[in-house]
Formats: C-alpha cells, structure tokens, sequence
C-alpha cells in the first residue's frame, strides 16, 4: 500500500520587506540625525501588525516608506523597502501611483486633511472606485452606500451629498476608511486610524478589519498608542522607541508578559476601565533625534539600567518565549511584576460647593431661520441638535460628558464658548454672571477664565507661528509678560507638558499630532484658567503622555481649584479623571451622576451599550456589540431619543413620550420610562447569564 503524501503547510508569502532602512534628516548645523534607525521587518499576506510606541518613535515614518513616501526633509540613510519584491524608493512616480490606492492602500491620521473640500462625500468615494476597482460606472454610486454603511455612517444617501467639513471628525475619518477600502487593497497601512471614533464605532470598525483581513487575506500594519485596539486585530506587536524597534511577539506574549521595561511602561500608563485612579506616567521623554548616545536609547529612563545599558547598545536577540527584545536586561525584566497601575484615589468635591458652571434648560440648534423667519423674527422649529440639558458644575469639580460622535458633547463644549448660540435656556457663569452666546462680546476677563483645548490641534495652531510665538500671545494679552520672564514661563509650560525648550523655535508642521496636542494644553493653561473646556485632549497622545496630561490636569486641579467639563471617547480616561458622568444621546441628558456609580452601576441601557464596547489591551478579550445596533444622524422629535436602538424598548410610550428623570438620594439621575429598579434587576440578570447587553468592569490580569 501506497504511503500518503503529505505537504508541508505553505508559509504566507511575505508581501512587504523591510531591510536594514535607516530613515533621516539633516540639521541646520550639517549632522546627520536619524529617525529610523536600521529596521528589519516583514509583513506576510494576512497577517496584521500592530506598531506601538510614543509619538516621535518613527511609527508613522516607518508606515508611510513603506508606501515609498517620506516627509519634506527625510531621506533614506542606508537600506530598503519592498512591495512584492520591489524596491519602493525606486519605483517612479507613475509606478508608485499604480500601486498607491489600489493594492497598497493608507488611512491616515487626521482625515480631515486627506478629503477635498469642495468635493461631495459621494464623489470623492465614487473617485476612489474608478481609480482603484474593477467596478463598472453604473454600479458605483450602489458601492458608495454599500461602504459607508459598512462603516456604521448613518443615513448613507444623506451623506453622499454632504461636503467634508458637515462631518464630524468622526464621520470624517470614517468616510476615510470608506475610500480606502474601496480599491479592495492587498496591504492596509492605517496610521492612528481610530483615533477620532466614539468607542461603539470603533469597536465596530476593528470588526470590520478583522472580517477583512480574515475573509480576503489582506495584510494590515496598525500604527496606533490605543494598545486596545492594536489587541484587538494584531497577529503582531512591534514595540518602537526613538526610532528603534526594541521588542517584537505575538500581541498575547507582548501584552501580557513584555520582556522589555518600555513595553511595561506603556502598559502601567493605560487607565483602567475599573480603578477611578490615574494612570502612572513614565519618567522622562524619549531622545531627540541623535541623541540617545552610545547606549540603550531607553537607559535614562529605565529604572533597571546599569552601566552597563549607557555604554553599550544592545542588539536585537531571541527571548525565552518567542519574543525578541533589545535589552540588556530581559531575563531580570522577564520575572519582574507588572508594576504598579494607579496613583492615590481621588477626594470627593462636597455636595455643598458653589458652582462655577450652571446651565438650566439648554437647548442648541445647528438649523437656521429661514428668509421668512429671519423677516417675523421667528426661530426655527427644528428639533434642535442638543436640549433640556441642565447641569451645575461645582469648583474644583471634573464633569465628564461621553456618549458616540453627533451625541452633542463637543456643541456643549462650543455653546458654553461663546462659539455656537443657544436657542432656549441660560449659561452662568461664576457670581450669576451671564454669559454672553457671542464670544466677542464678553469681557477680557471672562475669555482668560474660560479656555478651550480642541480636539484636533491642526484647527487651533497656527502654522505659520512657532511654538514661542503661540505660547507668547494668551501670556503678553493677560499677563503682559515681555523678553526673559516670557521665555521662562514658555519653558516652564512645555516642560509641564512633556516638551522640552528646544521646541520653542519649531512651527507645529514640525511635530508630530501628540506633540501638537500638547503644545495646544500648555496654550490653553498660559492662561491662568478658572474653568477648562477639554475636547479630546488626550485623544492624540500616547499612553505615556497622556498619563503625564492626566497627572498635570490633577495637579493643577488641586493646586489651583480649576474646574475640567472634559469630553472624551476613552471611557477609562474619563473614569480616572472625573468625579461625575453625563452620559449623552443625541443631544440629550440619559443619565449623570457619580462617576464611580455610573460606571459600577451603568443604569440606563445606552450607557450599557457604551461601556460594553470598550476595548481592553489583551487579545482574549473582546467587546460587546450588538450587529444590527446602527447609529442614528438626527435626534428623534419626540419620545425617548434612543428608543430606536434601545435592548430594553418598552414599546409605544418609549415612542410618544419624554421619559421622566428618575434621581436617588446619591445624585444619580436616568431619564427612562423604566423604573429604576426594574433596570437594576434586569442587568443583574443579564450579567449572570452573560447577556450581550452587561458592562465588561473586570481587567484582564496583564
């Protein structure tokens, strides 16, 4: 009898090739600086990579060679970098245009700067189509939908016709991630691709991604500091440090049991969707570029180093487990404890502490009179974008307002301004001070004790203005600060902010997003503030400095009495900052209360599906979703505004009428038809049968 042949298992075929590439600049003085620094890595068909590491690591340079792309001032120092055999930096520009899009496709960063503006959504998806698909004309416009819907746009047929800047950031880069799946591309290069999502659309696109890679075999490089979602799709984590890779494994080993001390920093830095501590923040900040010296770049921030790790620099080389390091010192990291994850709880603000904030019965409507309305004086009738909002806001107090992208939080935030009008209700501020809805007709005053840190530092940074020109202005308008004490105190805030002096002569083109977004806080506090208004703050930075931000936030809270109302997607972060939730839906109030109770006792159904979606950094760990949960483009005109999504509808009532606002005698309010109790008991049910709709609050045991 014949033996049966059998084959050995086919290997994925590597499909882009990274050897030996050092990546650079040259500075004014003629010295060659390095920002990559001779990387070896391959990306096999299929497999998806994650690329973590602070902002300035090389992360994103490294993404876009392998496009064959490199900033204004970068050139390649020595090696290469191949797709499908072929060297990119020396393909002309037509090959590399023939590639780009199609089989080679990138999500950047800040969507907003990838869309034209005078270019509906429809067509410039419809573009994306003829470019790099096979499908013909007259099935384009069906696709176009087909897309947007994929990835949870609401009302696509709406949203073809709209231009770019009638989306949110969110819906922004969503359509970003619409045009380049569009070619159907062999290798996805996504760089921060997530970073602007509300937690239950990015869940749902990383869903999305991973149905894709798994269905068509397309090969993904992840370039994000959310090491959440790089647990959620990565097969593999390549850890960078200045320029560096320094640990490499599968994302299981990488996340759970790193052996080189950066990757356990980052990991201590992640706030925790069940401690309402903060984060513990690294020492230190990476190198400049050329100056990590004879050494281990990391040594002056390793608590472990030795003489060692400052004198010699360590190789690349295999570690018990799989993993491959660059350190030292990775049998010693290897049996170390994770180290510790909080610093010390918070205080409580008393209940009995004048506001700083009211706002009583706002509501904020995006719609304008028409000709004849203008003519009666007569508003619109509308459904107005936020309303029936009411929240007073103690001094010293944090409120963290979260809810998905068009939920209303970033309107508040620009209503409270002076940037949008109100329609109905009353903003004070302070001693009954009125404040006024047109921000140029308040006083000075008012404008330096109130200060807004935006989402996307690109809006807010001049390009044009260095870093000392930026900070100068709020400290010469309030301060009247002028030559040596101004250059200390713009030392002083970049320093509070992780940037060092030498950042001061740089224009914001010259930093990288976190970097922008820290020089946007440190502007935003020159002011000396009484009340902060955070948009995101932390959405653009890395673990690590976000867990500084954090910390600074805290400290100059406690040591000033600032009051924070902080928007935020990143449930954790805001459950390690704020003291009371407002949970919002479409521009209306679901529920507030106590941080600690909202979180451990999520009572209103949306806040459920919110928290359920939350990604934790361990691979084994995935969210809650609910696949026909689709999102919504406008509130509803009356009942219940989440009644057409809602697990727990009751039926017609939650259709026809507002329901009432359910509080106890702990400051903890619902708006919902449901008794309170009722709702208590059903998620109690729910979470022992394991029901879709119960809140992960345990952490993984990293």
């Amino acid at each position: 009898m014949t033996a049966p042949v059998t084959t050995a298992p086919v290997s994925p075929a590597p499909l882009i090739e990274i050897e030996d590439l050092s990546i650079g600049f040259t500075s004014r003085s003629g010295a060659t600086l390095p920002i990559l620094r001779n990387i070896d890595l391959t990306i096999n068909e299929g497999e998806t990579v994650g690329l973590v590491g602070e902002s300035g690591s090389g992360k994103s340079t490294l993404a876009l060679a392998m496009m064959g792309y490199l900033k204004g001032g970068l050139r390649v120092l020595n090696g290469a970098t191949s797709f499908r055999d072929r060297n990119t930096f020396e393909l002309s520009t037509q090959e590399l245009e023939q590639i780009r899009g199609g089989e080679l496709a990138l999500i950047p960063q800040n969507a907003g700067q990838s869309l034209t503006p005078t270019l509906r959504i429809g067509a410039q998806i419809g573009e994306a189509l003829k470019l790099h698909s096979r499908i013909e004309e007259a099935d384009c416009p069906a696709r176009v939908i087909e897309l947007l819907s994929q990835v949870r746009l609401p009302d696509p047929e709406q949203l073809v016709e709209r231009y770019p800047h009638e989306l949110s950031g969110g819906q922004q880069q969503r359509v970003a991630i619409a045009m380049a799946l569009a070619g159907e591309p062999d290798a996805l290069l996504l760089d921060e691709p997530t970073t602007g999502l509300d937690v239950t659309t990015q869940a749902h696109v990383l869903e999305l991604l991973r149905d894709l890679a798994a269905n068509t075999g397309t090969a993904m490089v992840y370039v994000s500091h959310d090491l959440g979602a790089i647990a959620r799709v990565s097969d593999r984590i390549v850890v960078m440090y200045a320029g560096e890779i320094v640990l490499e494994g599968n994302s299981r080993q990488v996340l759970r049991t790193p052996v080189h001390p950066y990757a356990r920093g980052l990991l201590a830095s992640i706030p925790k969707l069940a401690d309402a501590r903060l984060p513990v923040a690294m020492d230190g900040r990476p190198p400049s570029p050329g100056g990590t010296g004879a050494g281990c770049a990391f040594a002056d921030r390793c608590a472990l180093a030795e003489a060692r790790c400052r004198a010699e620099q360590p190789l690349l080389q295999k570690a018990q487990g799989g993993q491959t390091v660059r350190c030292h010192l990775q049998e010693e990291v290897a049996h170390l404890a994770m180290p510790a994850s909080a610093t010390a709880e918070r205080t409580s603000i008393p209940d009995r502490t004048p506001s700083v904030l009211d706002l009583d019965d706002v509501a904020i409507s995006y719609a304008r009179p028409g000709l004849l309305d203008q003519i009666l004086g007569r508003q619109s009738n509308a459904t107005p974008t936020v309303d029936n909002i009411s929240i007073a806001i103690r001094k010293g107090e944090t409120i963290g307002l979260i809810g998905e992208s068009g939920s209303g939080k970033s309107t508040i935030l620009k209503a409270i301004a002076g940037l949008l009008p109100t329609k109905n209700g009353k903003i004070t501020f302070g001693s009954n001070e009125a404040l006024h809805s047109n921000v140029d007709k308040r006083s000075n005053d008012q404008l330096r004790r109130i200060q807004l840190i935006f989402q996307n530092p690109d809006d807010s940074l001049n390009p044009r203005h260095t870093i000392a020109e930026i900070l100068a202005q709020p400290l010469r308008l309030y301060f009247g600060l002028t030559g040596d004490d101004l250059r200390a105190r713009s030392e002083e805030l970049l320093e509070r902010v992780r940037l060092g002096a030498h950042y001061l002569e740089r224009l914001p083109s010259q930093l990288s997003g976190g970097e922008k977004q820290r020089v946007a806080v440190a502007r935003a506090f020159a002011a000396d503030p009484e009340l902060v208004l955070c948009d995101e703050v932390t959405s653009a930075l890395d673990v690590s400095v976000q867990a500084a931000v954090l910390e600074l936030l805290k400290q100059l809270q406690e040591d000033q009495g600032t009051t924070y109302l902080f928007v935020s997607h990143d449930l954790a972060v805001v459950r390690a900052l704020a003291d009371r939730v407002a949970v919002l839906y479409q521009g209306r109030l679901c529920e507030i209360g106590p941080a600690e109770r909202v979180y451990a006792l999520p009572s209103h159904p949306y806040t459920e599906v919110l928290l359920g979606a939350v990604l934790e950094p361990d691979p084994d760990t995935a969210p809650v979703l609910t696949a026909e949960d689709v999102v919504e483009l406008s509130p509803v005109a009356n009942g219940c505004s989440f009644q057409r999504r809602c697990p727990r509808r009751l039926g017609a009532i939650c259709d026809s009428t507002t329901p009432p606002l359910q509080s106890d005698d702990k400051g903890h309010a619902i708006r919902c038809h449901i008794p309170r109790e009722e709702l208590l008991a059903l998620q109690s049910q729910d979470h022992a049968q394991g029901d879709a709709t119960s809140p992960r609050l345990t952490q993984p045991g990293l």
